[in-house]
């Protein structure tokens, strides 16, 4: 019998429950997935909270890594035994074993752990499409990366240094602070202390830079906008404060004929040669330890509710990682 986590109507982690499954044969096309390591993301909690709606009753959960204990009918890329990991867009990676497409994984290299894959491939596959696909980066460019000190941020400030761009980063405490620094950010600005969009515009000589990543989302959309400057790009890619809604056009216009842009992964890899090559891109810069993944937390995964607390409540830093088989 295995244990996943069933949601039967949205709201606050307190609507996560736990029930047994007794799993059938993989169908055609799928393979059973036993995890080993599930990872933690803010999508879970707009999906828990109803933001990003979704039948229900559901489960919760994009990422995993594991081993594939059985497979489907006509199943011939993947074999029982194989080291694999997902990101979706099948939900469902918060529970102890799963049946799901076979199309939807990933090979999880010898040198990779379960724990940097089920924390590190989603974020490390967004991290990518954002800075080399999406933005399209170069060196010495001005960039501004709110939530420094998040899972992403911290991907997104060492990718960012690895293309030689320059690094402003903010964050809510001193500690997190310290982390981005570490990380490698050139300056840090901790909202609340300092006025971040006059900050930026003094640390690019009154520019503003040329691409702001903004996964926190309605709290930080004005400040994005006075700090970015005439033609930039401001890369809205999250909801962590709610989302952006009603965008006056014409104020971006005012700003300097900024451009935005609102991506999802899943339009970057949409295609099995994007998955493929964009996931070996991102292992390849795990071991290469260009891109070090930073695991703040770890839980037992029936604590999926107090790890959803923790990140909503900005608690957390880095990554963190849910256990099957506890902590």
């Amino acid at each position: 019998m295995e244990r996943a986590a069933v949601i039967h109507k949205t709201g606050g982690p307190e609507v996560i429950m736990w029930e047994d499954v007794q799993l059938p044969e993989p169908r055609p096309g799928h393979v059973r997935m036993r995890n080993m390591a599930v990872g933690l993301n803010y999508i879970d909690t707009y999906h828990r909270s109803g933001l990003y709606p979704m039948p229900l009753p559901s489960g919760l959960g994009m990422e995993a890594a594991g081993v594939i204990e059985a497979v489907g009918e006509g199943v011939t890329d993947w074999r029982v035994g194989d080291r694999v990991a997902t990101f979706g867009p099948i939900i469902g990676a918060y529970s102890t074993a799963r049946n799901i497409p076979a199309n939807s994984l990933f090979l999880v290299p010898d040198d990779i752990t379960d724990e940097v894959a089920a924390a590190g491939l989603l974020k490390g596959c967004t991290t990518e499409f954002l800075v080399e696909r999406c933005a399209k980066v170069q060196p010495q460019w001005d960039v501004l990366v709110h939530a420094a000190a998040g899972g992403v941020g911290l991907l997104l400030i060492q990718w960012l240094k690895h293309v030689g761009a320059r690094v402003i980063g903010t964050v809510s405490t001193d500690d997190k602070a310290a982390l981005a620094r570490a990380a490698g950010a050139d300056h840090v600005i901790i909202y609340g202390k300092e006025d971040v969009a006059a900050q930026v515009r003094e640390l690019t000589s009154g520019k503003g830079v040329e691409v702001t990543f903004d996964g926190v989302g309605l709290d930080t959309w004005e400040t994005s906008l006075d700090a970015t400057a005439r033609r930039g790009l401001i890369v809205s890619y999250g909801n962590a404060s709610g989302p952006v809604s009603g965008v006056n056009l014409g104020l971006l216009a005012q700003k300097g004929s900024i451009y935005v842009s609102r991506p999802t992964l899943f339009d970057y890899y949409h295609n099995a040669a994007e998955r493929t090559a964009g996931a070996e891109y991102v292992f390849d810069v795990f071991r290469q330890g260009i891109v070090e993944m930073t695991i703040g937390q770890r839980y037992a995964l029936e604590d999926a509710a107090v790890a959803h607390c923790d990140l909503e409540a900005r608690k957390t830093i880095g990554s963190s990682v849910l256990f099957p088989s506890g902590v």
